[in-house]
């Protein structure tokens, strides 16, 4: 983790919602999330710390009802961790930078990575290219 965040000042900052899923590991109910529907080219950023972390690009429908992608950005944005919650074996994925939870990677992608970054979108912030 690059950076240190204060649990309380997030709680302040962030929706009861967003807090729940990126500090508390929740997951945001499927089809609930603006940005399953967005399409415009730009880059998908953590709602905590500002990473980038998703291209436009990378998106694709999964049909499940949260964004997914098939790559990060930067591989080295993005932390891996083996997840044996809910009696199965699944892959977390975290901000590296913040430690903030994203969702889970999957070996089931349509593309050439074979992967599907499921992501809550509560957990993302979409700039569309062209603004900063």
């Amino acid at each position: 983790m690059d950076q240190e965040f204060d649990d309380a000042e997030l709680a302040k900052k962030l929706s009861p919602e967003a807090f729940r899923v990126l500090r508390r590991n929740g997951t945001e109910r499927p089809f609930t999330s603006a940005l399953n529907g967005e399409s415009r080219k730009g880059t998908y950023h953590c709602k905590v710390c500002d990473t980038a972390l998703y291209s436009g690009e990378a998106k694709f429908d999964a049909g499940c009802g949260w964004p997914s992608f098939d790559r990060e950005v930067f591989t080295d944005k993005v932390t891996r961790i083996r997840d044996v919650s809910h009696g199965m074996v699944r892959v977390e994925i975290r901000c590296s930078t913040c430690d903030s939870h994203l969702g889970h990677v999957f070996p089931d992608g349509p593309t050439e990575t074979g992967t599907r970054h499921c992501v809550n979108g509560v957990c993302l912030t979409f700039r569309p290219n062209g603004e900063d």
